[in-house]
Order: structure tokens, then C-alpha cells, then sequence
């Protein structure tokens, strides 16, 4: 059985790998194609989780799972929060084949997805980034939606002073782009053409009414029930886009709030991100139009990912 490593999985699965790769399994999550179930989660002490994600690029196409632990405590030791591994098995013999490192894939999967997202759905001269996070996922993000859109300006909110100045500082050098950290996140996200909330708040961090129209968000942070980064009247506001119907509707968490506050229905899902990418149903319909790409992650995006690195 072959062992890709964390370092295989960095070297080998660039942006422009991995951005098309997420696009076709979207489209393939969206038209029927896959098979997979929702993450198993098993909460554990400190707001630990370990989850499961099983699933199959389709009916004879490759197929596994992924195991991943999420351990938030872990950013402040400079280690990754994700850690697992996604086990490919061979669709002609049922045989495991592959183990890949899934902390990796995790991080440049979701970021490849929301770079998907943000092409299809940002205004094409959209180019002033805010991200509302100095995580991991906020480093993979910046570097992503940079493949998609020519950015002019990047902004960053996060709660402590030192690390949010470093990490713009940090990505500022990296992308050869004027970064800015700011201590409000009204401040932040006051000039964004697209945004992405890549935080654990447990509550709202965004609030709709400091959000201009024709603004792009891709929400991250929360992948599970609970967690909600957004408030309702954002929600309520932009057309919303799910990467899965279903996910959404039982995990997505801004989603069920403002549907319990009774401001929505389900029918507020507009698309699924794949039924844009394959012109079933539009996406933005308007310059001044916001929209909301609300990003769980699914096991066809680790698949697809992994299975491109195994068979090259």
C-alpha cells in the first residue's frame, strides 16, 4: 500500500492542480454521480471532533474514506488542527491502495473549493480580499482565490493583535500585495469584494448590514451544526448557494439558525454550487447582488484529490 505524506501531498497538489480537480467533483456531487454520507462526527473534550466521511466517486470509480481529527487547540502550538488520512481503495479489486496525509488535503481541497466558488459567483472585477481568520485555512484561502481573481488588496480580522499584523505582514510578502490587519471586523470587510469567514466563532462574527451589495462570501469556519460565524440578516440578504443541499440542511449552522428564527425556508438554498458550475442554475444574477457560498466539505473533494495524486 502507498503513503503520500504531508509533504508529497504540498509539493504535489499546487492550485492549479487542485482547483479543477474540486470543480468536477462538484459538478459530480451535484448531478447524482457520486455516492457518499454526511461526516459522522464524535465530539470530544476541549471541542475536539473526530470525524468520519465515507464515499465513492461513483459506482465503479475509486472509493474511501476519510478519517480526521479536528483539534482547534492545536494552532497555538503551530501544529495543524486537522490530522487523519483518506484511504483510497481500487475500484476494480476492492483493495485499500492508498493512505494520504488528510490534514493536507483538507486544507487545500476547501481552500481550492471556495477559489471554485469565488470564480463562478464573484463579480469578475472583484479583487479587494478580507479574511476573517489568520488560521491555516486563511493562508490556503489567500493563495487560492489569487488563482481566480487579480487581487489589489488583502484585509485580515482576527482577535489578537500580534498574530492577525504578522500573518498580513506574512501573506503580504508571500502574494506581492498590500495586506492590512484591522482590529474591527466592520473595519475589515468595509471595502471586500469578497470575503471568506475561516473562524471558530461559536456566534456571529459578520453582521449583514456591514456588507456591501455586490460582495462575494465564502463561509467556512463552521462546518458542522453549532458554530455560526454570520448573522441571520446576512443570510436572509444574499443569495445562498450550498455546496450540498442536504449538508446544509442538516449541518450548514447560519443556515438553520435564521430557518429557526422562521426568516427563511428551505427554498432559500438558490443552488448548489455544481448546478452553477454546470449552467443548470445561475449564480450571481446581479452586480449588486450578494452572494454566499456556504462551504462544509465533502469526502468527493478528498477523493477526487487524493485518487489525482495516486494515479499520476
Amino acid at each position: 500500500m502507498r503513503l503520500i505524506d504531508r509533504e508529497e501531498v504540498a509539493a504535489r497538489l499546487t492550485y492549479e492542480v487542485a482547483i479543477p480537480i474540486v470543480r468536477e467533483a462538484m459538478i459530480a456531487l451535484s448531478a447524482g454521480t457520486t455516492r457518499q454520507h454526511l461526516r459522522s462526527i464524535i465530539p470530544l473534550a476541549q471541542g475536539r471532533m473526530f470525524g468520519i466521511m465515507p464515499g465513492a466517486m461513483g459506482e465503479t470509480a475509486p472509493f474511501g474514506a476519510k478519517l480526521i481529527s479536528v483539534f482547534p487547540d492545536n494552532f497555538a502550538k503551530g501544529v495543524q488542527s486537522h490530522q487523519g488520512v483518506v484511504v483510497l481503495f481500487d475500484p476494480d479489486s476492492g483493495a485499500p491502495v492508498c493512505v494520504v496525509h488528510a490534514g493536507e488535503i483538507t486544507a487545500i481541497r476547501t481552500a481550492a473549493a471556495s477559489a471554485v466558488a469565488t470564480d463562478a459567483l464573484a463579480r469578475p472585477e472583484a479583487s479587494r480580499l478580507t479574511l476573517l481568520g489568520y488560521g491555516e485555512q486563511a493562508a490556503t484561502h489567500a493563495r487560492a482565490i489569487a488563482k481566480v481573481r487579480a487581487l489589489s488588496a488583502i484585509h485580515v480580522w482576527g482577535r489578537d493583535a500580534g498574530r492577525r499584523e504578522a500573518f498580513a505582514a506574512k501573506m503580504g510578502a508571500e502574494l506581492g500585495l498590500p495586506a492590512t490587519a484591522h482590529a474591527e471586523v466592520e473595519a475589515a470587510v468595509a471595502q471586500a469584494d469578497i470575503i471568506c469567514t475561516l473562524t471558530p466563532s461559536a456566534e456571529p462574527i459578520l453582521k449583514g448590514a456591514w456588507v456591501a451589495p455586490g460582495t462575494h462570501l465564502n463561509l467556512v469556519g463552521s462546518s458542522y451544526a453549532g458554530p455560526v460565524e454570520v448573522d441571520s440578516d446576512l443570510v436572509v440578504r444574499a443569495r445562498f448557494i450550498a455546496d450540498s443541499r442536504e449538508g446544509v440542511l442538516r449541518q450548514g449552522a447560519e443556515f438553520l439558525r435564521a430557518k429557526a428564527a422562521g426568516l427563511i425556508g428551505d427554498d432559500h438554498i438558490a443552488a448548489e454550487i455544481g448546478e452553477v458550475l454546470s449552467g443548470k442554475v445561475a449564480g450571481r444574477r446581479s452586480a449588486d447582488e450578494i452572494t454566499a457560498y456556504k462551504s462544509l466539505g465533502h469526502v468527493v473533494q478528498d477523493l477526487a484529490t487524493a485518487w489525482a495524486l495516486y494515479s499520476a
